[in-house]
């Protein structure tokens, strides 16, 4: 068996038996009978898939016999593959190539994805907003307002203190974004470049 979590899961769930007589059990069949009427397993199908469940530990039988999903398990690998990702960056994780400037988006975006809140210091305002700039709008691509707005509103999400419309102002004074007649684009790199000297 594989020693990665994922990989054991994505193998142990391969079998649509397993995956069956697992979500009976997830839903409150407590016994093997029990999960051969809701999974529509015949039993020597859901012996077999049981069996296999309890081994690898994703399915639990109490004292009395009483089958459970074994929810700690499923936790653990969640806070393994988090600490992973944060040792590693994260899959969703700003990567630069510049560890400080790396440090600063990881403060505050999340998930490569969405804003915390904008940091206070300029410079690192500018930093991040020109991360987001990048990361959803394509250079000499023409957006109109309507999609602008969709995209910058995805960022704000997880932030209470900053909203769509302010930041896709700061994109346009930072000339992340330039707009004309409801239309936005961000210009090439070169043009930002010379712009921010």
């Amino acid at each position: 068996m594989a020693t990665d979590p994922t990989e054991q899961l994505v193998r142990l769930f391969a079998e649509e038996s397993r995956v069956r007589a697992f979500a009976a059990v997830a839903l409150g069949a407590g016994s093997a009978d029990e999960v051969a009427r809701a999974a529509g397993l015949s039993p020597k199908e859901t012996a077999v898939a049981l069996r296999r469940l309890r081994e690898q530990g994703v399915v639990t039988a109490a004292g009395d016999g009483e089958l459970g999903v074994a929810y700690d398990l499923f936790k653990g690998y969640a806070r393994e593959a988090a600490q992973r990702e944060s040792r590693s960056g994260g899959a969703g994780s700003p990567d630069s190539g510049d560890e400080r400037t790396d440090v600063i988006l990881r403060n505050f975006v999340r998930d490569g994805r969405r804003l915390v809140r904008l940091p206070a210091q300029w410079t690192r305002k500018k930093l991040v907003l020109g991360y987001i700039a990048e990361r959803s709008f394509e250079p000499g691509v023409e957006y109109p307002e309507r999609i602008v707005n969709e995209k910058l509103r995805a960022w704000c999400e997880d932030s209470d203190d900053i909203d769509h419309v302010t930041l896709r102002r700061y994109l346009v004074d930072l000339h992340h974004l330039r707009r004309s007649e409801g239309i936005y684009r961000r210009p090439a790199a070169e043009t930002e470049a010379a712009d921010s000297a």
